[in-house]
């Protein structure tokens, strides 16, 4: 039975806290320089030095700036690091995140619409509406979404279609686009309540979506359906593309065949078994298009992917909880990094399955390897382009240390070529597993 606080129990509470040495100080220090800053240990960035055996010449890192587009900047990113060697591009050069932001918005809308449409017989409170409502879009994502926009619209560069202030800055947009999905959720569900034919409920839907469109083309730009481009290489040649597609220039530029790019994931909880698939209901973006399917292996297989894929000299897209133990100015993911427990002499140990579990812990954001350090024959510490700029870590680079890897990191994406062939074939015949909405592998980066 539950027993409200007494307050003898809150004095005994002071009278502890205020018995026990150097509690003072440390209230100070605290006060003073908050969490992180006192249980901060330099001995993290000593042991972390950003030297690596296997390192990739991927040139400056980009900037998401005020949005959520992380998953799409590590996915164009480590496609630019191929066209930048292959096309001696400038360190300049980038896609454009914009025109994938774009088509994400509209087809995420027609994702939400179809939901809604599916779940029309249930009840505002069963949690499956419950979940679609509560965020109806939003700018993260995950690698198949990501192929899934690529393969139907194609990839522009970015001087093609630049960043706008929406595209930079993107809550505005968000919440004006979640209202309008949420008033567009009232009237399908009330016209499929009144018992309209599906011609009719698919009329109303294509005038939404061209509502949809009409708010996404006055905030973001439109679109370009053919374009020109023209670049200098490295060696000052002239180059000149004319009234090419984005699809077509896709094929052009960087050529790779995404059905060979796996998603990779470690998810040690009892509910998921290893070396099996696993999709997740409700999480896509793209009606009919890529479906997002894991296949969950252990950890040191995960990083024999990875180290196989950084060895070929590819960068590898890659999904973490960008919470726990990191240093933004150091450029450090380390544990140990910040010591809160012995700060506060508290138990905070929780393995990863239980972070799972209970909602500790899930993917928050995607990030590109591009190198490790191999000591001995295994990995101690791993090189990691991000996307909020140079201004931190060295120059936006950011330093994993392996063990923090082994707890903090969920996805990889590698090519096929990579797996042992018991792997292969599982991710090639198995049907996937469907996990609910809300599993923590469909979190969105």
């Amino acid at each position: 039975m539950s027993k409200e606080i007494s307050l003898e129990q809150i004095a005994n509470f002071k009278n502890n806290v205020e018995s026990q040495p150097g509690n003072a100080i440390i209230r100070r220090a605290v006060v003073n320089n908050g969490i992180y800053g006192t249980a901060l240990d330099k001995k993290a960035s000593v042991d972390n030095t950003p030297v690596f055996s296997i390192d990739l010449d991927t040139g400056k890192v980009a900037n998401q700036k005020q949005s959520g587009r992380c998953w799409m900047f590590a996915a164009l990113n480590t496609m630019r690091h191929d066209i930048k060697d292959m096309f001696k591009l400038s360190e300049e050069f980038q896609l454009s995140q914009s025109y994938t932001f774009f088509w994400d918005k509209f087809e995420k809308a027609n994702y939400f619409y179809e939901n809604i449409i599916k779940t029309a017989d249930e009840a505002l409170d069963s949690r499956k509406v419950a979940f679609l409502l509560a965020t109806p879009q939003q700018d993260g994502g995950q690698w198949d979404m990501m192929v899934a926009i690529i393969e139907k619209y194609g990839v522009v560069p970015q001087a093609v279609y630049p960043e706008s202030q929406a595209s930079s800055a993107s809550h505005e947009l968000n919440v004006t686009l979640n209202l309008k999905l949420r008033h567009d959720a009232v009237i399908l569900r009330d016209l499929i309540a009144a018992g309209s034919t599906i011609d009719q409920i698919a009329v109303k839907k294509n005038e939404m979506l061209q509502e949809i469109y009409r708010f996404l083309s006055l905030t973001l730009g439109e679109p370009p359906v053919k374009f020109d481009f023209e670049y200098r290489d490295q060696n000052q040649v002239y180059h000149h593309e004319r009234d090419i597609t984005p699809q077509e220039y896709y094929q052009k530029f960087v050529g790779w065949d995404l059905n060979e790019y796996v998603s990779i994931i470690n998810a040690p909880t009892t509910d998921k078994p290893y070396n099996h698939t696993y999709g997740v209901e409700m999480l896509g973006n793209v009606v009919g298009g890529r479906a997002v399917r894991h296949l969950n292996v252990e950890m040191d297989e995960f990083k024999k992917l990875a180290i196989k894929q950084l060895s070929a000299g590819q960068s590898v897209w890659f999904g973490v909880d960008m919470g726990p133990q990191i240093d933004r100015n150091q450029g450090l993911m380390v544990r140990g990094v910040h010591r809160e427990d012995e700060l506060f002499n508290i138990d905070l140990a929780m393995s990863k399955a239980q972070r799972l579990d209970y909602g500790q812990s899930l993917m928050t954001h995607a990030m590109v390897l591009t190198g490790v350090d191999i000591v001995d024959g295994q990995p101690t510490k791993w090189k990691v382009e991000n996307s909020w700029g140079e201004k931190v870590g060295k120059k936006g680079y950011f330093t994993m240390s392996d063990a923090w890897m082994d707890e903090f990191c969920y996805q990889i994406v590698v090519k096929k070529e990579f797996l042992p062939d018991n792997l292969k074939a599982v991710y090639e015949t198995e049907t996937a597993t469907l996990l609910k909405p809300w599993d923590p592998m469909g979190a969105l980066a």
